[in-house]
């Protein structure tokens, strides 16, 4: 059975700001360009009915385009560490779309995340990997930054059980308000050209 998670898909350009971070790292398992996302709510291993509820709850979710920043670089486990990530700017609307989507998993009976949300990237798993070579790396790589992009929509993925995850794929999708999904621009984007004219 698949695990489910729901996520935000990172954009073309960022994953290959992203990308140009892999490497200088001994011991670092790099994940794979395509499968770089943002995991709002990690959901598990679920039924099948479970998970149409899931669906159809996200389903209500109604909530405006954003814009997302990646900024900055850290490591999970300090003194042994297992992965380094990619972080966020601070979102409010991130925050309160994965707050929504956490109160609509525990109204159908999924325990809370024990974890407090930490938006990142995940961009390599560690194995026997020095915390001291970890802390190089970070502080080579500690002002890294994107272009802010549109965030247009958030998905329900799967994943099979596999070593350093993925592949994923997207089970269904939903689009948030005054997102244009084919070129990135906003309906009210589009509006405010149009009367600047």
């Amino acid at each position: 059975m698949p695990r489910l998670f729901t996520a935000l898909e990172i954009p073309r350009d960022a994953a290959l700001s992203l990308s140009l971070l892999r490497g200088g790292l001994p011991g670092a398992r790099w994940i794979d360009v395509e499968n770089y996302h943002l995991t709002l709510r990690f959901i598990g291993d679920v039924e099948g009915h479970v998970a149409d509820e899931i669906a159809n709850g996200l389903d209500r979710v109604r909530r405006h385009a954003f814009q997302l920043q990646l900024s900055g670089v850290g490591a999970f486990g300090s003194r042994k560490p297992h992965a380094v990530w990619a972080g966020f700017a601070p979102s409010p609307e991130l925050a309160a779309l994965q707050a929504e989507i956490e109160r609509i998993c525990q109204r159908l009976g999924l325990p809370a995340d024990p974890r407090k949300f930490m938006p990142h990237v995940t961009l390599a798993r560690l194995r026997n990997t020095a915390p001291e070579g970890v802390a190089r790396y970070l502080s080579a790589r500690g002002n890294f930054s994107t272009a802010p992009f549109k965030v247009g929509r958030f998905v329900l993925m799967s994943s099979r059980d596999s070593v350093g995850g993925g592949p994923y794929v997207i089970e269904e999708a939903w689009p948030l308000s005054g997102a244009d999904l084919r070129t990135g621009t906003s309906t009210h984007d589009i509006e405010a050209m149009w009367m600047a004219r």
